[in-house]
C-alpha cells in the first residue's frame, strides 16, 4: 500500500541544477522522517539528507552547500534541490521514509541523475 514515487531526475552538464521530488502515498498522518539517499555505481547507498517532521535535518557534510532538502508535511512530500552538480554526483537517488516511531522503513524505486559533459 505504501508507495514513494520519485521524479525530477535526468541528465545535466556539470554546474547544472535539478530538483528531485518524492510523493508518499498510503500513509496516514505526518511521516516521521523523509529524505534522500544515493547509490553511485559500484558503491554503497549513502545518506544525502533527511528531514524529520519538525524540521530537523541530518545531511552529508560535503553536500550541504550544494544540496538543499525541504518537505511539505501536509502533502507528505520531500524535495531535494541540487545545484552546481558535479560528475561525481552521478547516481541513483532514492527517496526514503521512516515512520511509526521509526519502526517502518520505506524506499522508492530510485531516479537516475547523470552529470556529464
Amino acid at each position: 500500500q505504501v508507495q514513494l514515487v520519485e521524479s525530477g531526475g535526468g541528465s545535466v552538464q556539470p554546474g547544472g541544477s535539478l530538483k528531485l521530488s518524492c510523493a508518499a502515498s498510503g500513509i496516514d498522518g505526518v511521516i516521521d522522517v523523509m529524505g534522500w539517499y544515493r547509490q553511485i555505481a559500484g558503491g554503497q547507498r549513502e545518506l544525502v539528507a533527511v528531514m524529520s517532521h519538525n524540521g530537523g535535518i541530518n545531511a552529508k557534510d560535503h553536500l550541504k552547500v550544494r544540496f538543499r532538502i525541504s518537505r511539505d508535511n501536509a502533502k507528505n512530500e520531500v524535495y531535494l534541490q541540487m545545484n552546481n552538480l558535479e560528475i561525481a554526483d552521478t547516481a541513483v537517488y532514492y527517496c526514503n521514509a521512516v515512520n511509526g516511531n521509526y519502526q517502518y522503513v520505506y524506499w522508492g524505486q530510485g531516479t537516475q541523475v547523470t552529470v556529464s559533459s
